[in-house]
């Protein structure tokens, strides 16, 4: 592997949320994971990280959700670094002052950490010139991991680690909605009651929006129900969506975000000021989807 020295010059990647559209569970492997197939697209709203040479290595996190950020091995953006510099295996890997700007809720359901471990390994690998695929590297820091470092529409399968992007997939109007409470994923997997679930029908070659929020409809999030009996308050988030006039309402990941598709960027924008409104405690943004 070659490396160059370190360029002085700072590196900022995004971390996307990731909204899992659709999530499918298909079965359960014997070692405890659970297979899936899900479509996911990534927003234009989200976490950032900075990655820039220093004396020696520090990791701090400014934003809105700072505080309920680790700052020990603990946090994922953290561990890729390390995990980046044991593959590599060279002292050239020089110190690098990390920043994260947490802009996203913890234990969500649309990736945050996961998305930060991919957006720091993309910035690493530009930083220290890496120009290895990563995606084996990523999957050893966490099944959502691989997909976060794609970055753009895709199906992904197995537990997550199969990744198949997704060509000419449209951008859409989406608001996230979180209602202020944290699930932990392995506690909605106990409640899940069916594994063996019927896998995503396969995508509309119509790829416009009309034609993706019918084939939508078609399908499921899984881990929905076993979400809201943990936290039965998703059901509002819900609620406040379809009363804004979603064109579909859905949790996202394992939860609580959920969002909803809307027409139009305008229209994204009102239903966020209105859900705003009536819930201000809640975690509420209009976004798009990189398309």
């Amino acid at each position: 592997m070659t490396i160059t020295i370190l360029n002085s010059a700072a590196c900022i990647e995004d971390a996307p949320a990731k909204i899992n559209l659709a999530l499918h569970v298909t079965g359960q492997r014997q070692d405890g994971y659970h297979l899936i197939e899900s479509l996911a697209v990534f927003s234009r709203y989200g976490d950032r990280v900075t990655v820039t040479a220093a004396r020696e290595d520090s990791f701090s996190v400014a934003g809105p959700f700072a505080a309920q950020i680790p700052l020990d091995a603990g946090n994922l953006a953290m561990r890729a670094r390390d995990a980046l510099r044991r593959t590599v295996s060279s002292e050239r890997t020089m110190p690098v002052a990390i920043l994260l700007e947490k802009n996203l809720p913890v234990a969500s359901g649309i990736g945050g950490g996961s998305s930060d471990a991919a957006a720091t390994l993309r910035a690493l690998a530009r930083h220290w010139n890496i120009k290895d695929d990563l995606s084996e590297l990523a999957l050893r820091l966490g099944a959502d991991v691989p997909m976060c470092l794609v970055g753009r529409p895709l199906v992904a399968s197995g537990i997550g680690e199969i990744v198949e992007p997704v060509a000419m997939f449209p951008q859409l109007h989406l608001v996230l909605v979180n209602p202020g409470v944290e699930i932990a994923t392995p506690d909605v997997f106990r409640a899940l009651q069916n594994r063996q679930n019927p896998p995503l029908p396969p995508l509309p070659e119509d790829r416009g929006v009309t034609a993706v929020v019918k084939w939508l409809g078609k399908t499921r999030n899984d881990l929905e129900v076993p979400a809201r009996a943990v936290a039965p308050t998703i059901g509002d988030a819900l609620t406040a969506l379809g009363g804004a006039g979603a064109l579909l309402a859905r949790m996202s990941g394992s939860g609580a975000t959920c969002f909803g598709l809307f027409e139009t960027q305008d229209a994204a924008r009102r239903a966020a000021g209105k859900i705003r409104d009536m819930e201000p405690g809640w975690f509420v943004v209009a976004t798009s989807s990189t398309p």
